[in-house]
């Protein structure tokens, strides 16, 4: 083959330009990503229960829909929460390989097995199944500087003007809103529904009633009489747009004729569909949304696909408000692909010097230079036909390999130049007979070479995904390497080389090759003085080895090393009932340390009361920490460990509130901070208490443990609540019905959806709820009223009793069993297969009843184990046979 092209040099351009064509239409269709895309596909469904407790939501909503979660196709595991807000959410993640939208399909179909079993409130509101990643990849926000519009208007703002075009958004997976849009609320008063006898049910009713929207038909419609030649459409009662409108709602008309109107009993105002969650940004109102990926999608691309929505709707955004990036992590994305594609631009370069260093020849040196872009290009159309990313796995590759594939194109032209040399031959003629001699020689080394990385190619899960980009991405490399060497090199060998032009003994090369040639004669004496006391340095090799050896089993391991994303996240934890007003001056003092003390490296801080990633409610808060760009942070004093460290140790100051850093880890989709993440799963049906009782003994021994850092319960830990007993005999003997008494307490303590209103021309909800000083003590539930079967009124006393418990407000579950969350980093000094050791020993005293099992980044680290052991061994072995 090599004689062909060298007879036809015109055709072996062809080829190589050809190669090149293909390579650069690739690189310019290829997504760019940090790291190749880890993370298992993996489906959410997710739903709100207005007024549930965490443990009603888990009983009645998530073990439902958990049970019929059987049977999906590579199902790897799942797990869920319940929040004491009436939130839950189901995560069912999938093996590697799985097409999620065949898993979202499948998850869809076994959730209509499950429909008819929920309560009726949760099948009103839906339930929502979207392709799920575990971490926020950016979260914008709406933020009024001078104050103008409060959180409540923002948040409305994002949801009637920004969420859908934002969500419908190719790549955006699901999201989180931090706020709520408007709603319309009617507030009872229990006292005049009483004396009107009323109850919260009545005013249900009326509502559903009267605001609707009906479809009347038409005026002359088909089928009619002959001769009509009239055609209208009929409008019949529309949904109703204001509160004056609702405050009109006749709920009674009393035998005098006098009317009771929902004015009379209620009051009716535009409020916030949940108050749960409120904002700021650097300290002014904002309201924001978190966005997941989508499975599959490209991070980058997304985020791109994103702001550029967001600057088509900025224009239309009200004066004085401002669209923020209080979070966002494709910066480090772009920064880690310019750096690598730096360096690989560096090794080409420096490859070009030292080529030109000892081939002293620019017609010499040009041809293994050449045969760098044509491979590089010809490598990149491979990652686009197997589906592959320009990532920092691939790019290191292709720089790892730069300095391997010119190795044929030197050989090929050091031998040409010899032959020319030695024996007088032409430049053609020398490449026919250099070709004759090294054809099997670089065909061996390339064999020898791919075979040292084939074996990387066929592990499994995640960590066969980072090995398999980097595998191919090399071999392809190689491959190409040695084509060229067999179409390309000897045709500019034949073309370009001159004779006599070999190795200058003058100057700078003279000085430099006789140098080369006293080492070159130093060397060889070394080696025949091993030679010849042979089977004392194979002793010393052995020995070598043997060392090695214990050195590899002592270095610490992990998944992938920490970096600097740029990025970083404040947890905030509050005792158990603590109000809103606390929690939100406890993340007050901790976003003005960061925005005034740490001003150098902080750009800027957006702060969200009432949400964590432990859980929900008025005492969790958390921090979305923008550092400043990379450029301006260049010292370690500047970086994001630096920062969580000093940052940390001046929260541990802060009182009556848990307060920490978190980095985020190296690979966002598999977890939300670096370190590990496990699960104790209650197996042996022991119950809550002694579950929770046995997570903080595992805490505390793991605290105590030197390999281990900042152990923590991702979750909230029990509080006390407030449990209505009621007496069924007592209710049967007042003839007050069950159903009655639970659509009571729904509606006065809980918020009761009751139907939709228009606003603005988009479709809003109405909720029915107690007013805020009808529900504030255990002795607020006299004030409330059933009718019962005669007609009268029964106050809740007559019936039911009280008494406080300590309940969970956030309930998880994994495999469908009660289990709590542990999240943790290991100590100074120590990696997280360390710390997953100390763990596993500790997890050896649990009581009986109780495992542990990892999930997120752990899962992917412990499924790993020893592969890197087993893919050494491996690659020597085939090396071996290829030699």
């Amino acid at each position: 083959m090599p004689r062909f092209f060298i007879e036809r040099p015109i055709f072996a351009w062809v080829v190589a330009l050809m190669l090149m064509l293909g390579g650069g239409l690739a690189v310019k269709n290829l997504a760019v990503n940090q790291f190749p895309d880890v993370a298992p596909p993996a489906i959410a469904l997710s739903v709100n229960y207005p007024g549930a407790s965490a443990q009603t939501v888990q009983d009645t909503v998530v073990q439902v829909i958990e049970q019929q979660l059987n049977g999906l196709d590579g199902l790897r595991y799942i797990s869920s929460e319940s929040n004491s807000d009436g939130s839950m959410t189901i995560i069912a993640t999938f093996e590697q390989g799985t097409d999620p939208d065949i898993a979202q399909v499948q998850v869809q179909n076994k959730l209509q097995l499950a429909n008819p079993l929920l309560p009726e409130e949760v099948q009103r509101q839906g339930i929502r199944v979207s392709k799920y990643k575990v971490n926020f990849f950016t979260v914008f926000a709406l933020t009024s500087p001078d104050g103008k519009y409060t959180q409540g208007d923002l948040a409305d703002y994002i949801v009637s003007n920004i969420q859908d075009p934002v969500a419908r958004t190719q790549g955006v997976g699901d999201f989180l809103l931090f706020g709520s849009q408007y709603a319309m609320r009617l507030w009872l008063d229990p006292e005049k529904l009483n004396s009107y006898q009323l109850t919260p049910q009545d005013v249900i009713n009326s509502v559903r009633a009267q605001n609707v929207q009906v479809s009347a038909g038409q005026l002359g419609g088909l089928p009619t009489a002959e001769g009509v030649q009239l055609q209208a459409t009929v409008i019949g009662k529309q949904r109703m747009k204001t509160a004056e409108e609702f405050e009109n709602i006749l709920l009674k008309v009393n035998p005098d004729g006098s009317q009771v109107r929902l004015a009379d009993v209620a009051e009716v105002n535009l409020g916030n569909e949940n108050y749960a969650t409120t904002g700021k940004y650097n300290g002014a109102p904002a309201a924001g949304m978190a966005l997941r990926l989508a499975t599959g999608a490209n991070q980058l691309e997304t985020a791109g696909r994103v702001k550029e929505t967001l600057a088509e709707l900025e224009r239309f955004l009200p004066e004085g408000v401002e669209i923020v990036f209080p979070y966002d992590t494709t910066p480090v994305v772009s920064a880690s692909i310019e750096t690598v594609a730096m360096t690989l631009i560096e090794a080409v370069v420096l490859v070009f010097l030292v080529m030109f260093l000892f081939l002293q020849s620019w017609r010499a040196t040009i041809i293994p230079t050449l045969a760098v872009p044509v491979v590089l290009l010809a490598t990149f159309g491979v990652l686009y036909a197997f589906g592959f990313t320009v990532n920092v796995m691939t790019m290191f590759a292709m720089v790892l390999a730069i300095g391997l594939l010119v190795d044929d194109a030197i050989v090929v032209v050091e031998n040409v130049e010899r032959l020319m040399e030695e024996e007088g031959l032409s430049p053609k003629e020398a490449a026919k007979k250099s070709m004759d001699q090294i054809s099997g020689a670089l065909l061996g080394i390339g064999l020898v070479i791919s075979a040292v990385f084939l074996p990387m190619a066929f592990f499994g899960g995640s960590t066969g995904v980072i090995y398999r980009q980097f595998s191919v991405t090399i071999i392809s490399a190689m491959s190409f390497s040695v084509l060229v060497a067999f179409i390309f090199t000897p045709a500019l060998c034949a073309t370009l080389l001159k004779p006599g032009d070999q190795h200058v003994r003058k100057g700078f090369f003279g000085w430099f090759n006789r140098t080369f040639d006293r080492s070159a004669d130093r060397y060889k004496s070394g080696v025949s003085y091993l030679i010849k006391r042979k089977g004392r340095f194979m002793g010393v090799y052995l020995l070598l080895v043997v060392a090695v050896g214990f050195l590899f089993k002592g270095l610490p391991t992990a998944f992938l090393p920490d970096e600097d994303q740029g990025v970083m996240i404040v947890m905030v934890q509050l005792p158990t009932n603590a109000t809103g007003e606390r929690t939100e001056a406890v993340l007050a003092e901790a976003g003005n340390y960061l925005l005034e003390e740490e001003s150098e490296v902080v750009k800027s801080v957006m702060s969200v009361r009432g949400f964590n990633f432990a859980g929900r409610g008025q005492n969790s808060g958390i921090l979305f920490v923008d550092l400043k760009p990379f450029a301006d942070r260049e010292s370690f004093a500047q970086s994001v460990f630096a920062l969580a460290g000093r940052s940390g140790a001046r929260f541990a100051q802060i009182k009556d509130a848990i307060v920490f850093p978190i980095v985020p880890p190296a690979i966002l989709e598999l977890g939300n901070a670096t370190g590990f993440d496990l699960y104790l799963k209650d197996n042996g049906a022991i119950g809550h208490h002694a579950l929770m009782a046995a997570t903080n003994e595992f805490i505390s021994r793991a605290n105590a443990a030197p390999e281990l850092n900042m152990v923590r319960h991702n979750g909230l830990p029990d509080e006390p609540q407030y449990q209505v007993i009621i007496d069924d005999e007592k209710a049967r003997l007042l003839q007050v019905s069950i159903a009655d008494i639970n659509a009571t307490m729904s509606a006065a303590w809980g918020s009761s959806y009751v139907n939709d209103f228009l606003h603005n021309g988009r479709v809003k909800k109405v909720y029915v709820q107690g007013k805020p000083d009808s529900r504030l003590a255990p002795e607020d539930f006299d004030k409330w009223f059933v009718r019962n079967a005669q007609g009268e009124m029964v106050p809740f006393a007559a019936f039911a009793t009280g008494e406080w418990v300590f309940g969970s407000p956030r309930l998880q579950r994994y495999q469908g069993l009660p289990a709590t969350q542990i999240q943790g980093a290991p100590a100074n000094g120590y990696s997280t297969g360390d710390a997953m050791a100390a763990l596993e020993r500790i997890a050896a005293d649990l009581p009986q009843g109780l495992g542990l099992e990892y999930t997120g980044l752990s899962f992917e680290e412990k499924q790993a184990g020893n592969q890197a052991m087993m893919l050494y061994l491996l690659s020597i072995l085939v090396v071996f046979l290829c030699l």
